[in-house]
């Protein structure tokens, strides 16, 4: 695709759609960005007027704006179910900012999909990449890809991780190789039904042909549907089954292809969803020709993600982890399965309209106490004593939740921050939470 001298619309002034517009300012493009937010709200205001991008904001892209353009990029951020949006389809071609970053860039590509585990996983692969190639990691993770697209080296290897919205207006996007870890309910607030949502996930493979690669969980029933649908060649991994072309767990160790290929003793993240993740990325640099011995020594030395299962500090013999990336069900009972002492959970948050209860099922062997908070509580409140789990607590803020686990958590046990739900009606992000969260705890006194 050409972009110079042409007129493009990006949607949305958030970190995604600033580095779009940059991006394409050195492509040649005349490019104006879009925003419902107020002058005053926006930070980087002067930063996109010094850069010569000329603003729309406050409202709505009009129909004579779009009809003035010859592209649209939409953030992730952006439902494609919007007015402008269903207008735009019809007018112009309309991209998300990955597809975008894609037609620029000149490497191959690796991409995870999936609900949970994604960030994990990409920053895995990337830990082992970065000791055999010049390796690049962007995407959901937290950098946009077209932040580094367009200075990406053809000899370099990108790793991306994909959320189902960025997914949503890809066209000819297409990695070498692509997983996905997981499914399970989530966003249902944005995709409405779980149909839409998986075929959201399913774009990450939809141009792949026979040269490239698939992994697949085979122990999710709607990831092993998925091979019907793939041209590309399917590998699984499961930690249920023993699956011969692929990957499995079996006495403490990861087989690939029947071959004991690691212990899992010398692998520092906690948790069996954590070891599928492993597997994961084992099997995509066997993919990628990374020779084995680097392999094993990123998967020795990889740490814990940033607030994801995090281990934070001990007080008073009581263990805290920072779990705030676990922002849906599945998640969460990941994490708890991960913790090994008796458990007081600070859970809740913004309100996803998620399915609480195969959660709380989870709670009876191992949450000594839940700590509920957040604009879910009373709705959790209520599936809590709907499954007969009355070892729950409602705190009306974070701090004060914090504060009751410290008070009354005793030595040999630990305390895990895993809300089941988004930030936003308390945060900024899950990253704010995560961290308020860290510091809080790092300053109580013994």
């Amino acid at each position: 695709m050409e972009f110079y001298n042409k007129n493009v619309l990006v949607c949305g002034i958030a970190r995604s759609g600033i580095s779009a517009s940059i991006m394409l300012k050195k492509l040649g493009a005349n490019v104006t960005i879009q925003d419902l937010k107020s002058e005053e709200d926006i930070e980087q205001i002067d930063f996109l007027r010094k850069n010569n991008i000329k603003l729309y904001i406050g409202k709505n892209p009009d129909n004579n704006l779009i009809d003035s353009m010859d592209l649209m990029v939409i953030s992730p951020g952006l439902p494609t179910d919007l007015d402008f949006v269903q207008y735009a389809l019809k007018k112009i071609p309309v991209i998300s900012e990955i597809e975008l970053s894609y037609l620029v860039c000149k490497a191959p590509i690796i991409a995870i999909t999936g609900t949970n585990g994604k960030t994990t996983t990409t920053s895995l692969i990337g830990h082992i990449l970065k000791e055999y190639k010049k390796t690049y990691i962007a995407g959901n993770i937290g950098i946009p890809f077209s932040e580094y697209a367009l200075n990406i080296e053809k000899d370099s290897i990108v790793a991306l991780e994909l959320s189902s919205f960025q997914l949503e207006n890809i066209k000819s996007f297409k990695p070498i190789i692509a997983g996905v870890l997981n499914i399970t309910e989530d966003h249902l607030n944005r995709h409405k039904t779980m149909e839409n949502y998986i075929e959201a996930k399913e774009k990450i493979f939809k141009n792949q042909d026979e040269n490239d690669f698939l992994i697949l969980n085979y122990d999710d029933l709607e990831c092993r549907k998925m091979e019907s649908k793939a041209k590309s060649k399917v590998i699984y991994f499961s930690t249920k089954e023993q699956i011969k072309n692929g990957a499995y767990l079996k006495d403490n160790y990861i087989c690939i292809n029947n071959y004991p290929f690691i212990n899992t003793d010398s692998i520092k993240i906690l948790g069996e969803h954590n070891m599928q993740n492993v597997m994961v990325s084992i099997l995509m640099c066997l993919c990628y020709n990374v020779p084995i011995d680097i392999i094993i020594k990123g998967l020795k030395t990889f740490k814990a993600v940033e607030h994801r299962i995090e281990y934070v500090t001990t007080k008073k013999g009581v263990d805290y982890y920072n779990d705030s990336k676990g922002t849906n069900t599945d998640a969460t009972i990941k994490a708890i399965k991960a913790m090994k002492k008796p458990t007081y959970l600070i859970v809740g948050g913004y309100e996803k309209n998620a399915d609480f209860l195969p959660m709380i099922k989870e709670f009876k062997d191992k949450v000594k106490q839940a700590v509920i908070i957040g604009q879910v509580r009373d709705r959790m409140k209520k599936d809590c004593e709907k499954l007969n789990f009355y070892n729950y607590i409602v705190k009306d803020s974070f701090l004060e939740a914090i504060d009751y686990c410290y008070e009354n958590a005793k030595s040999g046990e630990c305390v895990l921050l895993s809300p089941a739900c988004a930030s936003f009606d308390m945060f900024k992000d899950y990253e704010e939470r995560g961290n308020i969260f860290k510091q809080y705890v790092k300053d109580l006194k013994e």
